[in-house]
């Protein structure tokens, strides 16, 4: 997840990126003052936008922020404009909205710049990294997110130098980097477990389990897979517990460790039904089926094929009925079933034909 945010707590983000928090208008300056001056009404709708923000109400949010930036604008107050600017962006980024997540945090940036606000810069180089990972300009995602670590560093921001990492990781990442986004994953693990922030540190492991898969290294993959899902089962997340149960059958899987992978997948299928996630629930039949047939376990791996059958018939998904008709026919002529054999193979000629017309 990218890190950058709130005003006194981290509001829901992605799963990859790390958010900070960004100073509320009330860390500076009272807003209990019962006043007309345009630099307290802006201060209050900075407050305003920020709480809406973390309460997920950012069309509205964005709305206060631009009435903000308006009023600081009017009395030409430059650190207000800054602020209000770098809002702006952080909000545009949470809508998905990249370009323009840049163009107001780059805006945002000359102000605080030319104030010399550092602990904003740290912030505002991390919005800025994460958004043009998003738009693909790796180069400048790298980049900016050292600039963010590096003043993060600096300061002796912790949290600021455990979001640079996190989310220089994933830059790394996003360009094949694979080992020095690891590098810094793990350091930004360290710091987050340093601060006990579970939802955080969970974050990290998900990125480095990801990050281990990608360079080929399953065994750190499952190290990192394991440690993760005993956090999202703390925290009773079940649809991270469902995608992790799910990366740790594959990972044993690709090892060969394929009793692993079955005893993984099966509590992935459990969790699928649970949530009654039935994509889910076909690829972990799918799993299981594969891993038994590894196994040499035939008549499992039919068993699970035949209820991935009835669900593919139930969703009317053909592509799925031809593809398990297929791994059917070849586990029962393995079995020496060439009764069973055969007719999964007309069964599956039926569909290829029908969905030639």
């Amino acid at each position: 997840m990218d890190m950058n945010l709130t005003v006194t707590d981290q509001i829901p983000v992605s799963s990859r990126e790390t958010v900070l928090p960004s100073e509320s208008a009330s860390a500076t300056k009272s807003n209990n003052l019962i006043t007309d001056s345009p630099s307290i009404v802006a201060d209050q709708f900075l407050q305003q936008g920020y709480e809406q923000y973390q309460a997920g109400q950012l069309e509205a949010a964005l709305k206060i922020f631009q009435q903000a930036f308006l009023l600081y604008r009017d009395f030409q107050d430059d650190h207000g404009q800054g602020k209000a600017l770098s809002s702006l962006g952080l909000t545009h980024y949470s809508l998905r909205d990249y370009a323009r997540a840049v163009r107001y945090s780059q805006q945002g940036l000359e102000f605080l710049q030319a104030l010399h606000d550092r602990r904003s810069l740290v912030k505002i180089f991390a919005n800025l990294g994460n958004a043009y990972r998003h738009l693909k300009e790796e180069a400048k995602a790298i980049e900016y997110q050292k600039q963010s670590l590096a003043i993060a560093q600096e300061l002796g921001d912790r949290r600021g130098e455990m979001a640079a990492l996190n989310n220089l990781g994933l830059a790394h990442k996003a360009v094949g980097n694979h080992e020095a986004a690891i590098d810094c994953e793990e350091k930004s693990l360290s710091l987050a477990r340093e601060f006990q922030d579970t939802a955080i540190e969970e974050q990290i492991l998900k990125n480095l389990g990801n990050a281990c898969y990608a360079l080929g290294d399953y065994t750190r993959a499952i190290n990192y897979y394991q440690q993760r899902l005993v956090l999202t089962q703390k925290m009773n997340d079940r649809r991270a517990t469902e995608q992790i149960l799910r990366n740790l059958g594959n990972a044993c899987y690709v090892l060969g460790n394929y009793d692993d992978s079955v005893a993984y997948s099966k509590q992935w299928l459990n969790a699928a039904r649970e949530l009654q996630d039935l994509r889910g629930e076909e690829q972990a039949l799918a799993s299981i089926g594969v891993a038994y047939e590894a196994l040499g376990n035939y008549a499992g791996a039919i068993e699970h094929y035949e209820q991935r059958l009835a669900l593919a018939c139930a969703i009317h998904d053909d592509r799925i009925m031809e593809q398990v008709l297929n791994h059917l026919r070849l586990a029962y002529h393995a079995m020496g079933n060439q009764t069973k054999a055969a007719d999964c193979a007309k069964q599956r000629q039926a569909i290829l034909e029908a969905s030639a017309t």
